[in-house]
């Protein structure tokens, strides 16, 4: 039986603060002095925040089950991850057979680029950008390796092996299905605008086969974007801060110019970027981290200043009624976030839709299936928890 929720949301805050700690110092920090259930809780927020494998050879605290968890989901995860080098080396081959540029992103790239060694760092899927013109012989081409479109949303669409089933287990397993998530553009909603930097990412000498990102300032801005957009959306994982972290150490300071390379001042960076220098001082150059915060609107410069990772992450345990507020840019902007909190969009009701039908943390739960109203009055009115939260903790507590 879980204990009570205040007790767990304690625990998620001490805890998420802990591993940070423990994570931006290679886990040279004292062993916490925590009873049974707050080191349950420890596990599950390793979990939520991807970096259970990477502290297995970091973490010093002497106790045996911690360590015999570390282990075991560093070697699920190392499993996995020569599944997923596989597959790329197939996609690569089946790209360059048929004159299909693409770009494997985010983790993929990162392991190529020797930040991470197997099973240090998980990935959920592997994310694909092909051309806009290109998507349907992308598509075709995952056919032929045996997979099928699941469901689309707006950033990508979702393809999985075929008959394959979802890992319901606590933590990484070596059998969870690698999906694949097909891209056409790099963006995110910032909450209602769409900030795109596809043209920062795509190499303009994309050949087929698997291209890399043209330059490091390419991945370190897709990084900043996809954490903003976590950020916005109360998402970000530790592992995320620790991405950015590992690449900034091996940039140089002249690649940090590829941010401003689009249309507008990259406003939205300031705020990972803060995090990131919140438990690794040092590690973004002071002169970037100056005029990204000179660029970055007031409103959010402030939040991004006081903001905790807790704050921002699935360790807050309470659902925030309008999360991504600071984001706004204008009272346009507000209003719009406003009526599609009241009032759905179509395109946002069949999103929660392919949700519930294909997420293992969202089936069962008797809040997804209230109408839209009725889960908008009980927010307003007493705290919710987060069903992805309270998911993740029911699994520690029963491994």
């Amino acid at each position: 039986m879980l204990p009570p929720l205040e007790r767990i949301r304690t625990d998620l805050h001490r805890t998420t603060e802990a591993l940070a700690d423990a994570v931006a110092h290679d886990g040279a920090t004292a062993t916490p002095e925590w009873d049974e259930g707050t080191w349950r809780i420890a596990a599950a927020v390793a979990v939520a925040h991807g970096v259970a494998p990477l502290l297995a050879d970091r973490s010093s605290w002497p106790s045996r089950r911690w360590q015999a968890f570390l282990s075991a989901q560093r070697d699920h995860v190392a499993s996995r991850q020569g599944r997923i080098a596989t597959l790329l080396s197939r996609l690569d081959a089946l790209a360059r057979e048929r004159g299909l540029p693409m770009m494997a992103l985010k983790g993929s790239a990162l392991h190529a680029l020797g930040l991470y060694v197997a099973g240090e760092r998980p990935m959920a899927d592997i994310d694909l950008l092909v051309r806009p013109g290109d998507v349907e012989a992308a598509a075709a081409l995952l056919r032929v390796l045996g997979y099928e479109e699941s469901f689309r949303q707006w950033k990508h669409g979702v393809f999985k092996p075929v008959g394959a089933r979802p890992f319901a287990g606590f933590g990484e397993h070596r059998d969870t299905p690698v999906n694949i998530e097909l891209h056409t553009c790099i963006q995110e909603r910032l909450p209602v605008r769409t900030v795109d930097v596809t043209a920062s990412v795509w190499p303009r000498d994309a050949t087929p086969g698997m291209c890399p990102y043209p330059s490091l300032g390419a991945l370190m801005t897709h990084l900043l974007l996809h954490a903003a957009g976590n950020v916005c959306g109360r998402s970000l994982r530790l592992l995320h801060l620790h991405d950015i972290a590992q690449l900034a150490q091996r940039m140089p300071e002249a690649e940090w110019s590829v941010l401003w390379h689009g249309k507008e001042a990259p406003w939205w960076a300031y705020s990972p970027l803060r995090r990131v220098e919140r438990h690794w001082p040092g590690r973004v150059p002071r002169a970037v981290l100056d005029r990204l915060r000179r660029e970055c609107p007031i409103g959010l410069r402030r939040a991004a200043d006081r903001q905790t990772l807790v704050r921002v992450s699935c360790s807050d345990l309470w659902l925030q009624r309008l999360p991504g507020i600071e984001w706004v840019r204008s009272p346009t902007d507000m209003a719009t976030l406003l009526m599609q909190r009241i009032r759905p969009s179509r395109e946002s009701r069949q999103e929660r839709a392919d949700m519930v039908r294909t997420q293992v943390w969202l089936q069962g739960q008797a809040w997804v299936r209230q109408g839209h109203l009725r889960r908008v009055m009980t927010a307003l009115t007493r705290p919710v928890p987060r069903m992805d939260t309270l998911y993740v903790v029911r699994g520690a507590w029963d491994a």
